[in-house]
């Protein structure tokens, strides 16, 4: 990526309104910062707004200043419509998960403008990489895990590893996720919720106690880690996303960690994932988040790193490549 001048890209961000943005810690707020820093043009829409039609897909977009300032952080121009294949160099897909028919159908509709514009992540990848499953590639690396619907099943993973945790499998942020003590009878009971909830199977993973110590986020920037943060529970909770009340700290990585690193990196970049950000607990790789990766903001923070420039460099770098 050295050696690569940076050209002005017309940059097109689907993400959750603006207004919505806590200019705090939000990862795409920060890279359209970035963006524009370095001169890049931004426009924002949502991903409910895509439109198909004859061969082409549309967005009514608002071009976009950012600014990092509380209740000022953004200036947005009127409604254009964009041919995001023809009008836009580069995609950014960061719209929060769930990770549902809606969010799947948004990649099918953004694969069908990749063979002109740069959509960053690779929309067919991000549809095929969901975080718990695209994780299971991975199985050596992982907490022992099952994936069902089975109340029978599930009462003997409890039983042979005794304490657990149940999530769903296409939850994000830390929601639904229960730590199951041993003895406790509550099992069924959510086993049994889970189902009535979701029609998908969710997902059980032996607990582990080193939790409490913190739930590493680290980033891999086109397949290369980039930097990490130490996430940690607040007292009395077990989930260590940033989002539900975790805090941040200053860590390095492991050799354990840099082994998972090497190991995803090569594919990571092969399927065009530019920005993904992985889970590891104690040793152990929990998820690979694809969608919209956070976390470079509490990475730099603590880091001195500049991690959202190490993005576009990709970016601008793969952009380059397509001439």
């Amino acid at each position: 990526m050295k050696g690569i001048e940076p050209v002005s890209l017309r940059v097109a961000v689907q993400m959750d309104p603006m207004e919505l943005v806590k200019i705090g810690g939000d990862s795409t707020f920060a890279l359209m910062l970035s963006a524009q820093a370095r001169g890049h043009t931004l426009y924002h829409y949502a991903a409910s707004d895509l439109s198909y039609r004859d061969g082409r897909v549309f967005a009514p977009a608002r071009r976009m200043t950012v600014q990092r300032v509380d209740g000022a952080h953004f200036t947005a121009g009127e409604i254009e419509t964009l041919d995001l294949g023809a009008d836009t160099d580069v995609v950014l897909m960061r719209q929060d998960p769930p990770f549902d028919l809606a969010y799947i159908t948004a990649t099918h509709l953004l694969e069908r403008v990749q063979h002109e514009t740069l959509v960053v992540n690779d929309p067919a990848s991000v549809r095929n990489a969901p975080e718990k499953l695209f994780v299971l590639d991975y199985a050596r690396f992982m907490p022992p895990t099952l994936i069902t619907r089975s109340l029978a099943e599930t009462r003997q993973f409890h039983d042979e590893h005794g304490e657990v945790v149940i999530k769903p499998l296409y939850g994000n942020a830390g929601s639904a996720v229960f730590h199951v003590a041993r003895r406790d009878a509550n099992l069924a009971a959510l086993t049994e919720l889970f189902g009535e909830v979701w029609r998908e199977p969710f997902m059980v993973q032996a607990f582990i106690p080193d939790v409490s110590k913190g739930d590493k986020r680290i980033v891999l920037v086109d397949g290369k880690a980039a930097g990490a943060v130490n996430r940690l529970p607040k007292p009395g909770e077990i989930r260590s996303n940033l989002a539900v009340g975790g805090s941040g700290a200053e860590t390095e990585l492991t050799p354990r960690e840099i082994e998972i690193c090497d190991a995803l990196g090569p594919e990571l970049a092969k399927r065009g994932l530019v920005f993904v950000g992985i889970d590891v607990i104690a040793g152990y790789l929990t998820e690979i988040n694809v969608t919209s990766p956070t976390g470079i903001v509490a990475i730099d923070r603590f880091n001195g790193t500049d991690t959202a420039a190490l993005i576009w460099e990709a970016i601008e770098a793969r952009a380059a490549a397509r001439g």
